[in-house]
């Protein structure tokens, strides 16, 4: 016991003598110097913000904004010397769809917490008993919405399973994992048919908007930028790039037509901006410095750390999993493209092939 507190008293000596210098104390040559090397950086990034905003007010292009949004999206048209435009919203049909099918997608998040002890722990009775009132007032209110005869028979549809579900779970005061898929499967071929609808509004309609913006823009059209957000979830089949590239054509990806990934599902067109200045006037930059305007489009330290990466695989003995290197200014969708990579389905249609699913209409 003496030995092993004896032990601890020297490491105890070693960290206090060999411990950073204490506030107020006079920094070191060598940290005075670190300072002054880290203050570059600090400068720069004010006189890169001034120029930032140098380049924004000099951009004579124009440029469209495409932001998701509750509404199936928001598509801003930025010229210059003008306001902004910004394009009428997508019909409420959308809205009515996806709320629907958020409705039952809702409530299996609510009661996912309990399966398993949905009898012993009755935290979701409230939350359903309160949730199921919204559900009872849309449903009686389907009558009114200005949709068609068979749009109103399927939200009424979705909504009714909704209720089944939650009536039987409250009457029964549980649940079980059984009752829970047998309901999500159950209102599943439904959803398809919410999302095919959502989705044929949706396209349809900024295909209009974007129709008529090319006429408006004429000439321009071929200088026009347009840059589209998304989160990691809404990346892969991406709709507003997907119908922006119908119009500007494969070759603008990654060139004029860009794609933001943002953190959040709506952002906003100011952010949006400044991150497109970003990426705009650093090409210029990479045009100086390395001759390649495309360059500045990539992670500079990232081909270091390729080479860093592979170097330490090698030691180990080992072959690195690195992506391949790909053309500085590649027109490749921003997405997984690769058919030979992973395996599965790789669509709805795929999983009813599978027999995973059951096909819409076939109850």
């Amino acid at each position: 016991m003496k030995r092993f507190c004896a032990s601890l008293l020297a490491a105890a000596l070693t960290i206090t003598y060999s411990s950073p210098a204490r506030a107020g104390d006079p920094p070191t040559k060598d940290q005075a110097a670190m300072d002054t090397v880290r203050q570059l950086n600090t400068s720069m990034f004010g006189i890169y913000d001034k120029g930032l905003t140098l380049f924004q007010k000099n951009f004579n292009h124009p440029l469209i904004m495409a932001l998701f949004s509750g509404k199936g999206g928001k598509f801003i048209l930025y010229r210059p010397g003008q306001p902004p435009l910004e394009a009428p919203s997508v019909p409420p049909v959308y809205e009515i769809m996806k709320s629907t099918g958020h409705s039952a997608m809702g409530t299996y998040a609510l009661v996912a917490p309990y399966i398993g002890n949905a009898k012993t722990d009755q935290g979701w009775v409230a939350d359903m008993k309160d949730y199921r009132k919204h559900v009872q007032i849309a449903k009686d209110n389907v009558q009114y919405l200005d949709i068609k005869p068979e749009e109103k028979a399927l939200v009424s549809r979705v909504l009714g399973k909704i209720l089944t579900f939650m009536d039987t779970s409250l009457a029964n005061g549980t649940f079980t994992s059984a009752d829970v898929e047998a309901y999500t499967r159950g209102v599943e071929p439904d959803c398809e048919q919410l999302i095919a609808v959502a989705s044929s509004a949706q396209v349809g309609h900024w295909f209009e908007v974007l129709t008529e913006w090319k006429k408006l823009l004429g000439d321009q059209w071929g200088q026009t930028y347009a840059l589209s957000n998304s989160i990691y979830v809404a990346r892969q089949n991406n709709i507003l790039f997907s119908v922006l590239v119908q119009f500007m054509g494969e070759d603008a990806i990654n060139n004029r037509l860009i794609m933001l990934e943002t953190t959040d599902f709506q952002a906003s067109p100011e952010d949006m901006r400044t991150a497109f200045s970003r990426i705009a006037s650093d090409r210029i930059l990479g045009k100086y410095f390395f001759n390649d305007d495309r360059l500045m489009d990539y992670e500079l330290l990232g081909w270091g750390g390729r080479k860093a990466i592979e170097s330490e695989m090698a030691k180990r003995g080992e072959k690195a999993v690195l992506p391949p290197l790909v053309p500085i200014n590649s027109t490749e969708w921003p997405w997984k493209t690769d058919v030979t990579k992973g395996s599965g389905a790789k669509s709805f249609d795929d999983l009813h092939k599978m027999g995973l699913l059951t096909s819409p209409g076939s109850e």
